[in-house]
């Protein structure tokens, strides 16, 4: 019976959509006891999918790249769900012109403070450079973060499993930290998030309310294009200074 089990799933994990269909039926269960729990931050749907996704391959043997292999639509729908957040903005565009200087500085401060804290923090912890290269832009989305570190020599594996893992401390732990800060308008709530915790703080965000959403995005978006934009000319005056 146990050799027969073993054919059945040697003969599935050959087939491309098995480990796509997987995915979504996981993530689905996940959300499924999230919305059931009241959507409880710590109840976080991507963070029990991936749980439960790495146990199910660590028992069945299946290597990271066999699943991918099979799962990497979802991975190519990640910038179309990007640039779809546009959607909720726009809703909300007479807001973004009357707050312009204040979002880009909120924008910079914690672009320029994501990158440094992950870098510092590593370092005195006695990490190597490749480390740090990869663990710098944990706080931009995921495709971004990987591809600067990819072309700056990092571990762009590392820097997904580091980006993925902010996005859902910063999911489950946003709502308190901002709630023990005082901090009630959706908009700059939207916008921390967003910031500190890309597209998974971004899904939390919509569910406080539409508005912190779509400031979530915002941030997302351009505090991606910051850290692509400052990461590599940090590093670059890092090495001449030293």
């Amino acid at each position: 019976m146990t050799n027969r089990l073993a054919d059945i799933w040697v003969y599935l994990a050959a087939t491309p959509l098995l480990f796509l269909a997987l995915t979504l039926l996981v993530y689905q269960l996940a959300y499924s006891v999230y919305r059931r729990a009241g959507f409880h931050p710590l109840l976080n749907p991507v963070a029990v999918a991936v749980a439960t996704l790495v146990a199910l391959l660590k028992f069945s043997g299946t290597s990271y790249e066999s699943y991918f292999e099979g799962a990497q639509f979802v991975h190519f729908l990640l910038g179309p769900a990007t640039v779809a957040l546009a959607v909720p903005l726009y809703a909300q565009f007479d807001k973004l012109k009357s707050a312009l200087l204040p979002i880009g500085g909120a924008l910079l401060a914690g672009a320029t403070t994501a990158l440094v804290s992950a870098v510092v923090i590593a370092w005195a912890l006695g990490a190597g450079e490749v480390t740090l290269l990869s663990i710098a832009p944990k706080s931009a989305t995921t495709p971004i973060a990987m591809g600067i570190v990819e072309r700056l020599g990092g571990l762009p594996s590392l820097t997904a499993v580091m980006v993925v893992g902010t996005g859902i401390i910063g999911a489950i732990g946003a709502k308190y930290v901002l709630d023990l800060l005082r901090v009630t308008d959706q908009a700059v709530r939207g916008i921390a998030i967003g910031t500190a915790a890309h597209g998974i703080g971004t899904a939390r965000a919509f569910q406080e309310s539409e508005e912190a959403g779509a400031f979530s995005g915002l941030a997302m978006g351009l505090n991606g294009l910051l850290t692509a934009v400052l990461f590599p000319l940090a590093l670059w005056l890092a090495r001449q200074v030293l």
